[in-house]
């Protein structure tokens, strides 16, 4: 088995988003891989099935199979990916979880955006509001390291439907962060509805960076494939 991991909106660098929870799985024997998002890092930027193609060009590279985790903007992703071969079961984490036909936007508050728009096709997060609604619980040296991997990204990510459900061919589990300020609790809930299984954490928005003991206990947790 092994697990690879879909960053959400507006940051770059996966890997070290990742890591302190591929640090946890490697102990236990778990290989893990992080993808790289066109619409986050290419030039020009992709779009969101550039991202889903972007993942299954990592699925394609073996037969083993995989547990996928998508984070945020990631569920997004790895929806639109559709079934897969090699994929053993989903996990989204506080993420978007859409039936085919719908898109990120959605899934709106009524709040005001936390992102702003640059008039050449890209938006990025404010920064205003990283610490306090995606990152009250990383300490200095954690925020230093992840403000810096913060990123413009393709805004048209945003409008794009899913063109696949996967959710509905694959197993699915959703983990609901129970303290996020960026994506509620209730919207989680609500999202969730559609998994197979549901495990709700006392997390944040990155669990993964702050609590990865945590996210590796329910990655490392044996479910059912069906």
């Amino acid at each position: 088995m092994r697990v690879l991991f879909v960053h959400g909106a507006f940051v770059r660098d996966g890997a070290w988003w990742w890591q302190p929870t591929a640090d946890v799985l490697a102990g236990h024997g778990l290989r893990s891989s992080a993808a790289v998002l066109p619409s986050c890092e290419s030039q020009p930027r992709g779009d969101l099935h550039a991202d889903a193609e972007a993942v299954r060009v990592l699925l394609d590279a073996s037969d083993e199979p995989a547990l996928v985790v998508g984070h945020s903007y990631g569920g997004m992703v790895i929806t639109t990916l559709g079934a897969h071969p090699a994929i053993h079961r989903l996990v989204y984490v506080t993420s978007f979880l859409p039936d085919v036909g719908e898109a990120l936007a959605d899934f709106g508050t009524g709040e005001p955006p936390v992102h702003i728009s640059h008039g050449d096709g890209t938006a990025s997060v404010r920064e205003e509001l990283v610490r306090p609604r995606f990152a009250q619980d990383f300490d200095d040296a954690t925020y230093a390291a992840a403000a810096g991997r913060l990123a413009r990204q393709n805004e048209a990510v945003f409008g794009q439907p899913a063109t696949r459900a996967a959710w509905r061919d694959v197993p699915s589990t959703y983990v609901v962060c129970g303290e996020d300020r960026a994506t509620l609790p209730g919207t989680q809930r609500a999202q969730a509805a559609r998994a197979t299984d549901v495990v709700e954490l006392p997390v944040a928005h990155h669990p993964f960076v702050t609590r990865p003991d945590l996210v590796a206990g329910v990655l490392l947790r044996p479910r059912p494939t069906g």
